[in-house]
Order: structure tokens, then C-alpha cells, then sequence
């Protein structure tokens, strides 16, 4: 094992472990830098089928990083030392498309009939970003990316169909335009924008009021700039109304121990 390699191990197991004891509870931007992480949908087996095939046919908001066995909270290939149940700051549990509960462990409410999604996450992009000297406004403010459901619809598969939802963070045009670059290297983790500005062209009415995470300001010059966003599924969930399923809850997301370079194209 390469010396980047074993830090990004230890920067995960470190920040995994804060977070299953309690330590931390707030976003996951910018912990772990140089770390992929991964947004969680926990699907019944009799589910599973579908979603797989909804991820596949919808790769920018559900680029699939690892798949679980029915039952098993582990997912070896992101992490050793990775217990589904536990490394998420907190979660959501829905019944029927309604969200009745935001735990900060699963143990209640585990299934040995669920299967865990792991699908890549923007956070996974932004140290790139960062290391090119773009700023990053929810970072510089210490608050969670804003989000938004859109008009554009995913594509259908099985039982699950629903909106795209968006991240979206204000750059100027030079820094839209470097960042379309970077993030083009990355299609595990959303790779390029999916819109620049006109915020209405996508159904987006306000930015100021996003559907998920914090409000930032978009100054004077700044184009807004929109990736695709790993909570999509949590809009389909809302649509859907499956029996039963678990997600993360926006922004906070399962710190892996793979480097972000393990999922650049170039």
C-alpha cells in the first residue's frame, strides 16, 4: 500500500470512528480531504432489482460506487473498517414516502432483508476544486451545499421514477468554466454541471429557498453552476412511496477510505 493510499485509509477509519461514537454530527464537507464519499439508499431485497437498474439508467445523480449483500451493513470495497448502521453523522428512515425519523445509527431499525447503495458524491469533487483555487461559498460559509429538485425528470426503471434534484454552487465565469474541466474528470462522482445559470430554466424559482441544505449568497458577476446530486433518490423515494427504505440525510455522507484519484478518468 502506497503512502496516499494509507492516508486516505487512516483519514477514513479516523472520521468514521468520530462520527460512530457520537463525536460529530454536522456536515461532512471537507472532512477527510482527498477522500471519496458516498451518499446511502437501504432498499429491501424486493426493491433492490429496480434501483440497481434506476442507478444504472440515471449515472450522473446515481453514479453506483458498491452494492451490499441482503443483511450485511459492511461494504468491504469502501472500507475495512465500515459499518453502514453507524458511519453516517445522521440519517433518514421513510415508510411509504414519508419521512418519520432522522437517527444517528440504524440499530432500531436494521432489516436482514436490506440492501445498501453506496453512490458517489459530489464532496468527492470539491477537494479537486479547492486545490485549484476555486472557493466553494457553503465551505467558506460552514454550512451544507444547497439543493433543489428540478423539472427534469430521471429516466424510469421498475417502480422508480422522480425529479432530478441538483447541488448547486456560484462561481465566477472563469472558475464555471476551470470547474467544468476538473469535475468532467470525475463521472463516479456526478462529473460535469448538468446546467449554468437561468435557475428557472430547470424549475428552480428562488434560490435563496432550496428543497435541501443551506441557502449561500450568489454575488454580483457570479453564475450559479448545478452538478447533479446524490439526494435524487431521496425525491424518487418521496414519490414513490416504497414500504420502507433508509437514506443518509443531505450532507451527511459515508466517508470511504478510496482517494478521490482512484476515481479520475484522466
Amino acid at each position: 500500500m502506497d503512502e496516499s493510499v494509507e492516508r486516505s485509509v487512516a483519514a477514513g477509519v479516523r472520521e468514521r470512528r468520530r462520527i460512530r461514537a457520537g463525536d460529530f454530527a454536522g456536515t461532512t464537507a471537507g472532512l477527510a480531504p482527498g477522500n471519496v464519499q458516498a451518499n446511502l439508499v437501504v432498499l429491501p431485497k424486493a426493491l433492490a432489482h429496480d434501483f440497481l437498474r434506476f442507478a444504472q439508467a440515471n449515472p450522473k445523480p446515481c453514479p453506483l460506487l458498491a452494492v451490499s449483500e441482503p443483511g450485511d451493513p459492511h461494504l468491504p470495497s469502501l472500507g475495512a473498517d465500515l459499518d453502514i448502521r453507524t458511519d453516517l453523522p445522521r440519517y433518514r428512515v421513510w415508510r411509504r414516502g414519508e419521512l418519520v425519523e432522522e437517527p444517528t445509527d440504524l440499530f432500531n431499525v436494521w432489516r436482514e432483508d436490506l440492501v445498501s447503495f453506496a453512490l458517489g458524491c459530489s464532496f468527492s469533487f470539491e477537494q479537486a476544486l479547492l486545490e485549484d483555487g476555486i472557493e466553494l461559498r457553503h465551505i467558506t460559509c460552514g454550512s451544507n451545499v444547497p439543493m433543489y429538485r428540478t423539472n427534469i425528470r430521471c429516466m424510469p426503471a421498475g417502480r422508480f421514477t422522480g425529479p432530478l434534484v441538483v447541488s448547486m454552487r456560484p462561481l465566477k465565469p472563469r472558475d464555471a468554466i476551470r470547474a467544468i474541466q476538473i469535475t468532467s474528470r470525475f463521472p463516479s462522482v456526478h462529473g460535469a454541471p448538468v446546467h449554468i445559470g437561468l435557475p428557472e430554466a430547470i424549475g428552480i424559482a428562488d434560490l435563496a429557498k432550496p428543497d435541501y441544505g443551506d441557502s449561500v449568497p450568489v454575488e454580483s458577476g457570479e453564475l450559479p453552476v448545478f452538478w447533479a446530486c446524490g439526494v435524487t433518490p431521496q425525491a424518487v423515494v418521496a414519490a414513490v412511496k416504497p414500504e420502507f427504505c433508509i437514506t443518509h440525510a443531505p450532507g451527511s455522507m459515508l466517508i470511504t477510505d478510496l482517494p478521490n484519484t482512484r476515481l479520475a478518468s484522466l
